[in-house]
């Protein structure tokens, strides 16, 4: 699939990967699992590449869960690792095409140097306007959503919020991406079908978009057939294909 066979009008704003598969992809190598998280660097630059390319205005790169904290230590210590390298390796291109970081996620509990290293970053693109990449780290919707709610009922009982104006607008600005506009596709790879505690809340209405290829094998072209297949569906956040028609024609 090639980005000249998209239509130019209908490319989603926000898109959101669940960048899975990596270790799958490292034991078919007979590597070890760190090997894997090396070569999704790659798939990673692939795809922060064709966003740029088709004009996508923000991509959010599902980059290490709270669950994953869980994992070999060693694995972990790993992880961050590449992280850190990652980014300091990245911040030239970040800035030479116009690429803003930002993150999501319970930061905190990363290391002071791999968070140090994020910030430092995230400080240098602050005026870039081309594409904006998120990375959810140390990152739980479930988490976010807690959060959110601990945030409003402390306000209400200040007497800060009254408790009638909460609504889902409302509540969205309390989330970790607040200004951010929902995604309109989540793109999954290596064949799981499921959230993962992934952007639960924002997700509502977006388009899921699942594929078997491991992320280390993900490159443009996936990018591209999965923007295709979402150009192919029809969005009617719960209205009728006539109602849809009809909106198009006035």
């Amino acid at each position: 699939m090639s980005f000249l066979e998209l239509l130019t009008d209908n490319i989603p704003q926000h898109v959101a990967i669940i960048m899975d598969g990596n270790g799958r992809w490292a034991n078919q190598q007979g590597k070890e699992r760190v090997y894997g998280h090396k070569h999704g660097a790659n798939s990673v630059k692939e795809v922060v590449e064709g966003c740029g390319k088709l004009g996508v205005k923000y991509l959010t790169l599902y980059a290490f869960s709270t669950e994953n904290w869980n994992r070999p230590q060693e694995e972990v210590n790993s992880l961050m690792e590449l992280l850190v390298e990652s980014i300091n390796a990245e911040a030239d291109s970040l800035m030479t095409n116009k690429i803003r970081l930002h993150t999501i996620g319970d930061i905190n509990r990363l290391p002071q140097l791999c968070s140090n290293g994020i910030e430092k970053v995230k400080e240098l693109t602050l005026n870039n306007d081309k594409l904006n990449l998120i990375l959810a780290l140390s990152y739980s919707s479930k988490w976010e959503i807690i959060n959110a709610v601990k945030k409003i009922a402390m306000e209400v009982k200040e007497n800060k919020l009254d408790i009638d104006s909460i609504n889902s607008t409302m509540f969205g600005d309390y989330l970790s991406t607040a200004n951010i506009p929902d995604p309109e596709i989540l793109i999954r790879t290596s064949g799981e079908y499921r959230m993962s505690n992934f952007l639960l809340w924002q997700l509502a209405y977006s388009e899921l978009y699942f594929t078997d290829k491991l992320w280390p094998d993900f490159k443009k072209e996936d990018l591209y057939e999965a923007i295709h297949d979402y150009q192919k569906r029809e969005r009617r956040y719960g209205k009728t294909s006539e109602q849809i028609n009809q909106e198009i024609k006035k």
